[in-house]
C-alpha cells in the first residue's frame, strides 16, 4: 500500500486497504491498484500485486475502456461553449454521409441516437483498426439503427467513434492530439494517452476453472479508439475526477460539468439504479448518486466515480479482462471513505455583504395558498422552500438584469422576477409566469383570473 496523506484515520485506510485486497484476491486480477480523493485531491492510494513486493504505484498506466468516452464528451462540448456546433444539431449538417446523419449531438452524447451497440465484423477490442478504415465500416450499411433516435438509451460504442470524427471534422487535426493540447495538458495529466508507455502493466485473461493467465493482445483500435483506447494511472485519472467534480477554466466551466452530469435519458426499462448524461454513466450506490465511468478493455477494467455531496472521488483499476468488477469497487472505496468519515461542513459565517433590497424580498410567498419561504444566499442568490404540504422548491442564481435563473429542479432554467406595483412597492413574484404573494389569494389583482369579492368564508 502506498499512503499519500496522514489525513485519512488509520482504521480508514484499513477498511480501504481490505476493500482492495479482498477485491484482487476473489477477482484473481494479476494487480489492482486504487486511489480515493477527498476535496480534489489524492488522499489515499493502494494496490495489490500476484508479484510479491512488487505492487503497481500510481503512476503505472492501465487501459480505461469506456472512460475514453468522458474526455470525448468533453471535446465535443468545448465544441458547444465555442459555437462551433449545437446539442440539437444534426449530425450530418457538420460530418455528413453516416448512417447517423439525423440524430442529434446530444443524443450521440447519450447514447439515444439509436445506433448499434457494436461494430459489424470481429470483436474490433482485440483486432486491428486497420480492419475498419473507414467510418462506413463502423456499422452495418443495411441495419445500422437498433431503435429510433431519440427513444430509449442504447449503449454504443460505434457512436462515439463518430463523435471523434466529429472533433476532428470541426478541429481539422486527429481527436488524440485535439485531446493532448486542449485537455490534458491544462490539466496536467502527462501520462495519459492513447498508446502504452512505460511503466504500464500488461493485460490478461484469467481462466475460468484454473490459477492460468493468458496474456491479451495490445491493439491499436483505429476509428473505434474514442470508444475506448485512452491508457491512464491513478495519479493522472485523480486529476481528471478533480474536474468532473468542479471544472477548470482550461478546459470547461463547472456549469458545463455540471450539465455533463445531468440525467438525458430515463435509465433502461427494468433498471432504475443507472442512467446517463452527457458522456457521464450516474449511478445510486449506497444511498448516493456517483457520475463517472465505468471502462473495459482486453486484459482491464477500470472505474471512476465521482460523489458531489461527500466531496469524495475513486478510481480502480485491473489487469484482468473479467472477474473483478472494478468499477463496483471503485465505488464501494467511496461508500467505505464517507461511512467512516463523512464530510465535515464548513462552519457557518453570515454573508459578507447584503443589498437591503433583497433582504426585504425574503420572509414567506404564497403559490395560491401553498405558503412557502425566500431565503437570501450567497453572490444574489435566492432559495425558495416549501413549508406546508405542497409546493416546489427551487435554488436561483442572480444575472447581471436584475432577474435569478432556476438552478434545480422543476424550475431549472426558469426565470425569476419581482413584480412592482405602479407606486414602486413589491407586488409579487413571478416564477415561470406562477405567481406568489405576499398573503394566500391576494392582492387580487395580482392573482391570475381574479379573487372572488368575497373574499375567505365559512361554509
Amino acid at each position: 500500500m502506498t499512503d499519500l496523506s496522514d489525513e485519512l484515520l488509520p482504521t480508514t485506510r484499513r477498511a480501504l486497504l481490505h476493500r482492495l485486497a479482498v477485491a484482487q484476491s476473489e477477482g484473481r486480477a494479476p494487480s489492482m491498484v486504487a486511489g480515493v480523493l477527498r476535496d480534489g485531491r489524492l488522499v489515499w492510494s493502494g494496490a495489490r500485486s500476484m508479484v510479491d513486493g512488487h505492487a503497481p504505484t500510481t503512476d503505472v498506466q492501465y487501459r480505461i475502456g469506456s472512460i475514453t468516452k468522458t474526455f470525448v464528451a468533453v471535446l465535443v462540448l468545448r465544441l458547444r461553449d465555442e459555437g462551433l456546433l449545437d446539442l440539437a444539431d444534426p449530425l450530418g449538417r457538420h460530418l455528413p454521409g453516416t448512417p447517423a446523419d439525423g440524430a442529434t449531438v446530444a443524443q450521440l452524447l447519450s447514447h439515444s441516437a439509436g445506433l448499434a451497440a457494436e461494430t459489424p465484423g470481429p470483436w474490433w477490442e482485440r483486432t486491428d483498426g486497420a480492419l475498419r478504415p473507414e467510418l462506413a465500416d463502423i456499422l452495418e450499411a443495411e441495419r445500422p439503427l437498433r431503435h429510433p433516435a431519440g427513444r430509449v438509451h442504447h449503449y454504443s460504442n460505434p457512436t462515439y467513434a463518430l463523435l471523434g470524427a466529429l472533433v476532428e471534422r470541426l478541429r481539422g487535426e486527429p481527436w488524440g492530439e485535439v485531446l493532448r493540447r486542449e485537455v490534458l495538458e491544462p490539466l496536467g495529466m502527462d501520462r495519459t494517452g492513447l498508446l502504452p508507455e512505460h511503466p504500464h502493466a500488461g493485460g490478461f485473461a484469467v481462466h475460468p476453472w484454473a490459477d492460468v493467465l493468458l496474456p491479451e493482445p495490445l491493439t491499436d483500435t483505429g476509428r473505434l479508439a474514442p470508444a475506448g483506447q485512452l491508457w491512464s494511472t491513478v495519479a493522472d485519472l485523480a486529476k481528471w475526477a478533480a474536474f468532473l467534480a468542479s471544472g477548470h477554466e482550461k478546459v470547461l466551466s463547472a456549469d458545463t460539468v455540471a450539465e455533463m452530469r445531468r440525467p438525458a435519458v430515463a435509465p433502461e426499462p427494468g433498471d432504475w439504479s443507472e442512467t446517463y448524461g452527457l458522456g457521464l454513466q450516474l449511478i445510486q450506490h449506497d444511498g448516493r448518486i456517483l457520475h463517472g465511468h465505468s471502462g473495459s478493455m482486453p486484459g482491464f477494467t477500470a472505474g471512476l466515480w465521482v460523489s458531489e455531496a461527500d466531496g469524495l472521488a475513486a478510481i480502480a483499476f485491473a489487469n484482468a479482462t473479467s472477474g473483478t468488477r472494478t468499477a463496483a469497487v471503485a465505488a464501494e472505496l467511496l461508500a467505505l471513505t464517507a461511512q467512516h468519515e463523512p464530510r465535515i461542513p464548513e462552519p457557518w459565517r453570515p454573508l459578507a455583504e447584503f443589498d437591503e433590497q433583497l433582504l426585504a424580498l425574503t420572509g414567506p410567498w404564497y403559490w395560491g395558498a401553498a405558503p412557502h419561504s425566500l431565503r437570501l444566499t450567497a453572490d444574489r442568490g435566492l432559495e425558495l422552500s416549501v413549508l406546508g404540504r405542497a409546493g416546489r422548491a427551487g435554488r436561483f442564481r442572480a444575472e447581471a438584469d436584475g432577474t435569478w435563473t432556476g438552478l434545480n429542479d422543476y424550475y431549472a432554467g426558469e426565470t425569476l422576477r419581482v413584480v412592482r406595483a405602479a407606486d414602486g412597492s413589491v407586488s409579487h413574484l413571478d416564477i415561470g409566469s406562477f405567481v406568489f404573494p405576499r398573503e394566500p389569494y391576494g392582492p387580487a389583482e395580482a392573482v391570475p383570473g381574479g379573487v372572488d369579492p368575497q373574499g375567505w368564508r365559512v361554509y
